[in-house]
């Protein structure tokens, strides 16, 4: 179908106003080589953005040029199509970050999504998989977009997976097919939280190790992560635990310590105050033995530890720190 004289002024419009952004003052002329016109067409075209509410001023002089100034209202916004997919994906991860613009970012999200073309609200709709567990992450927008597809879809990936030192040979192992269930943002990374048939468990792939392979493979039904969610799941990885949220090791002490000099330190631990020197800790960590090394932090006494493996853990710590010092 031949390009119509409406869609190449619309092109034109958008390219024009994308040059405009990147710096303060451009050459009419400048303008009109980037564009491939006439200086004739640029004035057209910058008079039409003024109609639309774009405050573009023209710079008197030899060479003649615009700068697109900052104004009152908001006008009506062009985006090229990678522009339209970065602004809906950074609106879909604002509305999940509790920093209170949850709401106005969905509603944004809805508002950019109802007046984009349907080829863009489909890769726009597969963000719709994508969970945010704090941080700002980055990763390949193409290989997110690819996951995203395949969660909606239920169709299990193929990729290459790149594990540091894995192979001693630098080459890759056996690709993976696995059954992708949740991708999440956490601490500044992409994450896969998928169903691997082959070892019948769960398992976690940052995507920026991922290079994915054509086709998708067979649909798959989907399964609930240990616990029911995801995010909680995943923050339990990181802990150590295989199956929950929480810490794999946890304990219960008392410190002859006031509340108030306890918390600071306390971390995601449970602070309770039994009295104005007294506190009790719930704690946890991935081991006996960090959690005992961690408890030494408050440098003091232990009024109660329990169970009984922090104190075989304080034990081990013990005979270690004996050895150390006469060594």
């Amino acid at each position: 179908m031949p390009t119509s004289t409406a869609q190449v002024t619309s092109h034109r419009l958008l390219s024009l106003l994308s040059l405009l952004q990147t710096r303060r003052d451009w050459p009419g002329g400048l303008l009109a080589e980037r564009l491939a016109v006439s200086e004739r067409t640029v004035r057209r075209d910058v008079d039409r953005l003024r109609e639309l509410g774009y405050p573009v001023e023209a710079n008197r002089g030899p060479d003649g040029g615009y700068r697109l100034r900052p104004g009152n209202q908001l006008p009506p916004l062009l985006f090229d199509d990678e522009q339209a997919v970065a602004v809906a994906v950074a609106l879909r991860t604002a509305a999940a970050t509790g920093a209170g613009i949850e709401e106005a970012a969905t509603r944004a999200l809805t508002t950019i999504r109802q007046v984009m073309p349907s080829r863009l609200q489909h890769r726009v709709d597969v963000f719709d998989a994508i969970e945010v567990d704090g941080g700002a992450a980055q990763a390949d927008t193409d290989v997110l977009l690819e996951i995203g597809r395949a969660i909606r879809a239920r169709e299990e990936l193929r990729f290459d997976y790149r594990t540091p030192g894995a192979e001693p040979d630098g080459s890759l192992p056996a690709p993976r097919q696995v059954q992708p269930h949740h991708l999440l943002a956490h601490s500044g990374r992409w994450y896969l939280i998928a169903w691997a048939p082959p070892k019948a468990g769960w398992r976690i792939y940052r995507t920026d190790r991922i290079t994915l392979r054509i086709p998708n493979g067979p649909r798959f039904e989907p399964r609930q992560v240990p616990g029911g969610d995801a995010s909680a799941y995943l923050a339990g990885r990181f802990k150590g635990s295989q199956d929950a949220g929480d810490w794999p090791c946890k304990a219960e002490v008392v410190l002859p310590l006031p509340a108030a000099d306890v918390l600071p330190f306390a971390g995601d631990a449970v602070v309770e105050a039994l009295s104005d020197h007294r506190t009790r800790l719930h704690i946890g960590s991935w081991s006996w033995p960090a959690l005992a090394a961690s408890l030494l932090r408050f440098d003091t006494d232990l009024e109660l530890v329990e169970p009984p493996e922090l104190r075989a853990a304080f034990a081990d710590l013990a005979a270690r720190a004996t050895r150390i010092a006469g060594a």
